[in-house]
C-alpha cells in the first residue's frame, strides 16, 4: 500500500472508529436523551437537505448528534429504541436552550426514506405519539430523473440510461411492497433506490401517513416555493411547530447534480401525462395548484 493511499484512509478509519464510540456512548446513555418531536420524511430528492439545514439554524430546533438522518423506523428498526434515542442531544442540552430561548426545544431528524417504506409511518405513529411530520415535494418528472441521477452518481445504478431504467422499474419492484410488509426483517436495495416514477405518485405515500399520524400534524411543502420564496414557506414550517422566527436564516440549495443522460421530449410527455391524476389529488394538500402545474 503506498503512503498517499494510507494516508487516505486513515481520516477514514479514524472518523469509522469516533462514530461507532460515539453512538455507543450515546445508547449508554440514551434514557437522558430527547425523542424527536418532528420528522421530515421526503419526498426523495425534493430538497430535504435545505430545508434540514434551515431547520437546524432556529436555536430552539436540535439536530441529531450524528448525522442528517438516522434511518431507524425504515432500515434500522431491529436496532431498538435505544439505539435510536442515542442519536438525540441529551435532555440537559434542551434544558440550556429552553433558559436561553424561553422556549420548549424540538429535536428532529431528517430520513426521506420514511414516506415511502411500508412499514414506517405505522412504526414512528406508535413510538413517537404526537409526532409531527414534514413533507417536501416537487416536479414528480424533475424529481425521478435527478434521483435517477443521484443514484448513479453513488454507484447505485448499474443503468445510467434514465429511460432504460424507468422501463425497468416495474420488474425490480415487483411484489417487493408485499414482501416489505409481510416480512419486518426485509430489506429491498431497489424498493429504496430505483423507485424512480413510482416515489412522485406523492398522494399514494401522503394519504396513509395521515391516517396513521393525523391530517393536522402533517405539513406537506411544495419545494418550488420553498426555493423561490423561502422566506413565506419557513414561515409556514414554524407556524406548524408552534415556534416564533428568531435570528436570521440563511437558505440554499443543496445537493443539486447534473444529469448523465437526457430525457426526450416524448418521455417527459409521458411522465407528466402519468402524474396528472396524482398531482390533482396533492393541490388539496397545497391549498392550491403544485408550482409545476401552473
Amino acid at each position: 500500500m503506498s503512503q498517499r493511499t494510507m494516508r487516505e484512509r486513515i481520516p477514514t478509519q479514524l472518523k469509522a472508529v469516533v462514530g461507532h464510540s460515539s453512538r455507543t456512548f450515546g445508547r449508554l446513555t440514551a434514557s437522558s436523551r430527547m425523542l424527536p418531536g418532528l420528522l421530515v420524511c421526503g419526498g426523495q430528492r425534493c430538497g430535504t437537505t435545505s430545508l434540514y439545514r434551515a431547520l437546524a439554524q432556529h436555536p430552539a430546533i436540535l439536530k441529531p448528534v450524528f448525522h442528517k438522518g438516522v434511518h431507524y423506523f425504515d432500515t434500522n428498526y431491529r436496532r431498538g429504541p435505544a439505539w435510536y434515542r442515542g442519536h438525540f442531544p441529551t435532555q440537559g442540552a434542551a434544558a440550556r436552550v429552553a433558559d436561553r430561548t424561553g422556549l420548549a426545544p424540538v429535536a428532529f431528524e431528517s430520513s426521506p426514506y420514511y414516506l415511502y417504506h411500508p412499514l414506517a409511518a405505522e412504526r414512528f405513529a406508535r413510538d413517537l405519539p404526537g409526532v409531527k411530520v414534514i413533507v417536501l415535494v416537487r416536479d414528480p418528472v424533475e424529481r425521478a430523473w435527478s434521483h435517477h441521477a443521484h443514484e448513479v452518481a453513488r454507484g447505485f445504478e448499474p443503468i445510467a440510461d434514465f429511460a432504460e431504467a424507468v422501463e425497468a422499474e416495474s420488474s425490480r419492484l415487483d411484489g417487493v411492497e408485499a414482501r416489505l410488509k409481510a416480512d419486518p426483517s426485509l430489506y429491498s436495495f431497489d424498493h429504496q433506490h430505483h423507485a424512480y416514477t413510482a416515489r412522485g405518485q406523492y398522494t399514494d405515500f401522503l394519504e396513509p401517513l395521515a391516517e396513521r399520524v393525523g391530517r393536522d400534524r402533517v405539513l406537506v411543502l411544495d419545494s418550488g416555493e420553498f426555493f423561490t420564496r423561502p422566506d413565506d414557506a419557513f414561515e409556514r414550517v414554524l407556524r406548524f411547530l408552534g415556534l416564533p422566527w428568531i435570528g436570521d436564516f440563511a437558505f440554499a440549495r443543496h445537493n443539486a447534480r447534473g444529469r448523465p443522460s437526457p430525457m426526450s421530449a416524448e418521455l417527459r410527455e409521458l411522465l407528466t401525462e402519468h402524474y396528472g391524476p396524482y398531482d390533482e389529488r396533492l393541490a388539496e394538500w397545497l391549498g392550491g395548484v403544485p408550482s409545476w402545474r401552473r
